[in-house]
């Protein structure tokens, strides 16, 4: 994985994040929407400007690929580059999470 590339995403934004976990699927961005607002409970809402704007930037960045176009909406799905990029992000959030856990029973 390009360096640049990783000290981009890695640490993500949540936008990034639910982007990419998203995209494991295809989806057009309204749907793609739609469905980080069902998985979050409606506590992650995602504009359509920061939608598309991460769209370009993680196309270009090799991460999510256009896969078709239908009715004027085009279809996105994760690449592996973007596949190993979230792999590292999960890592990195277990690591967190782990660490919280711990650190929470050494203080009982």
């Amino acid at each position: 994985m390009d360096k640049r590339i990783q000290r981009f995403y890695v640490p993500m934004t949540e936008t990034s994040f639910y982007i990419l976990f998203a995209l494991q699927n295809e989806m057009h961005g309204y749907g793609m929407m739609q469905y980080v607002k069902e998985l979050s409970d409606g506590e992650v809402v995602l504009g359509a400007g920061t939608v598309y704007t991460s769209f370009n930037k993680m196309e270009h960045d090799g991460l999510i690929t256009m896969t078709r176009t239908e009715n004027n909406r085009k279809f996105y799905i994760i690449t592996e580059l973007g596949k190993e990029v979230l792999r590292l992000e999960i890592k990195r959030i277990e690591r967190l999470y782990k660490n919280v856990t711990q650190g929470a029973r050494s203080n009982e």
